[in-house]
């Protein structure tokens, strides 16, 4: 006699992983020399504080500051030497705590610093070889415990200082091997200390302690992921420690572990949403949720958010069982 059972199995639910990306939120900019124009922007800081955002506006020889999502609020700086003054503005980074605004002024060979308001705080550096002077100081990262990274882009080296502007130490020298740069351009400094330099003639990434002592690298030439083509500026995601960079040749951003591994990207040749001409700097605001990037060609500011992909149930079911 052939019998059939009924077995009720234990329900199994099939989710699709979580995930999610940065999508196109807004931008601002446009080319010129007026209140909210800009002249090739270039590096981005972001007060800790208010989400201020400011741009190194490098054409223009002055630094503007706007709201989080872009509306003007200030500037300053001319084209001189002069204290305030400013030749080929690059990096912009916003000392945690104070607010102040540290400037690196590259074609002066020099730091400045501004309160968050633009008046003049003070300066450090010249032309020269020696501890604290530079050739081609193009990028400058600042730590919570008060100390400024610059990257000295001709001499191959990473210098560090006092909030003040005191000498701390210095690491690198030409080449390509451990610790070695070739043009390095975007410093970025993790919550822990450590320090992830864009070793841009090299095509990667070099991570080291607070100190320079190295700790590992990532990426080669080319464009497939984890790839690269003159990298610019790097940062990192708070939160997460995430490593995010410029890839500037591949008209792109991709991001990473803390360690390397490859996690996303986004980015590809244009001007329209999303798209990038000559992307070089980025920034975060405090609570990671969005990210700035500046694009050299297009003359504009364009800013994404973090988007979770909808969770779905994939299946859900029984199973029958026939015994015989």
């Amino acid at each position: 006699m052939r019998k059939t059972f009924w077995i009720p199995l234990v329900v199994v639910l099939f989710v699709a992983a979580a995930f999610g990306d940065w999508v196109y939120e807004g931008q601002w900019g446009s080319d010129g020399h007026g209140a909210g124009q800009f002249h090739d922007p270039f590096g981005i800081g972001i007060a800790p504080t208010n989400g201020v955002v400011y741009i190194g506006d490098k054409g223009n020889f002055r630094v503007q500051y706007f709201t989080a999502t872009g509306v003007y609020l200030g500037q300053w700086g001319s084209e001189g030497s002069g204290d305030g003054q400013l030749s080929l503005p690059e990096g912009v980074a916003v000392m945690p705590g104070s607010g102040n605004v540290y400037i690196a002024d590259m074609n002066n060979n020099r730091i400045q610093y501004f309160t968050p308001t633009g008046s003049f705080l003070g300066k450090w550096g010249s032309y020269g070889w020696g501890n604290g002077e530079f050739d081609c100081p193009c990028w400058v990262a600042v730590t919570r415990g008060g100390k400024v990274y610059v990257t000295d882009y001709f001499h191959n080296r990473i210098e560090y200082f006092t909030a003040e502007g005191l000498f701390l130490g210095k690491w690198g020298t030409p080449g390509s091997g451990n610790g070695e740069f070739e043009s390095p351009t975007g410093v970025a400094v993790a919550p822990g200390g450590n320090v992830y330099v864009a070793d841009a003639g090299n095509h990667r990434i070099q991570y080291f302690t607070g100190n320079g002592s190295y700790l590992g690298r990532w990426g080669a030439e080319g464009s497939g992921n984890g790839e690269f083509a003159n990298l610019s500026a790097v940062a990192i995601a708070p939160g997460s420690g995430d490593v995010y960079v410029i890839d500037h040749g591949n008209y792109r951003v991709q991001y990473f572990t803390a360690t390397g591994s490859f996690l996303g990207k986004w980015g590809s040749y244009g001007s329209g949403n999303g798209h990038f001409e000559g992307p070089v700097g980025l920034a975060f605001n405090l609570s990671g949720s969005r990210v700035y990037v500046s694009d050299f060609f297009t003359c504009r500011i364009q800013y994404f958010k973090w988007e979770n992909a909808a969770v779905v149930p994939a299946s859900l079911g029984r199973v029958k069982a026939l015994f015989k």
